[in-house]
């Protein structure tokens, strides 16, 4: 008699609060809280400042791409494209994965800072990273720098310039190791 009675308020309680209790099961897959999409994200202008540094890190939900410029960035863009191509000649760069966006800071960059440019073009080593494939060097010419960023799928992400540290900023790349949609089963 007991158990009924309280399995009746159970019910009532749900009924009038509109509470759903989640399983611990059901909380073990994490919602990143990703809201992102795949489509352009730029801001337009020109910039002062120099590239300094390209580097890449790994979280739990998504890869980071950084691009560090010594002063405020105002110019850049991100977006999918089907190929890669060198700034000034339009050659085509071979960037592996199965998908290649176009990170582009319109910053140029001192004649001597092609020092962290690795073999065949390489900024970033990759391995290891679940969604990165590639990080490549497309150029720089008249203050406009191109980086390919090779990935295994077209995949979510969001792009944004991050203040500092100092007078400079960083233009942070995202990109999702998977699409996720709130109230999707995997998430």
């Amino acid at each position: 008699m007991r158990r009924r009675i309280l399995a009746w308020l159970a019910v009532l309680s749900l009924l009038f609060t509109g509470t759903v209790l989640v399983a611990p099961s059901a909380a073990a897959h994490p919602y990143c809280g990703q809201s992102w999409s795949s489509l352009a994200k730029s801001d337009p202008g020109m910039s002062r400042g120099q590239l300094t540094d390209v580097r890449a890190g790994r979280h739990a939900c998504f890869d980071r791409l950084v691009l560090d410029v010594d002063r405020r960035l105002t110019g850049w863009s991100v977006r999918y494209v089907s190929r890669v191509v060198a700034d000034g000649s339009g050659k085509v760069v071979p960037v592996r994965g199965g998908a290649r966006l176009e990170v582009v800071a319109r910053v140029g960059v001192a004649p001597t800072d092609e020092f962290f440019v690795g073999p065949g073009g390489r900024l970033v080593n990759t391995t290891g990273y679940r969604t990165f494939r590639d990080v490549v060097w497309a150029g720089s010419f008249e203050g406009v720098t191109t980086i390919g960023l090779g990935v295994r799928a077209r995949l979510p992400f969001r792009a944004f310039v991050v203040d500092g540290p100092g007078h400079g900023s960083r233009l942070v790349v995202d990109v999702g190791h998977r699409w996720c949609a709130p109230g999707h089963a995997d998430c």
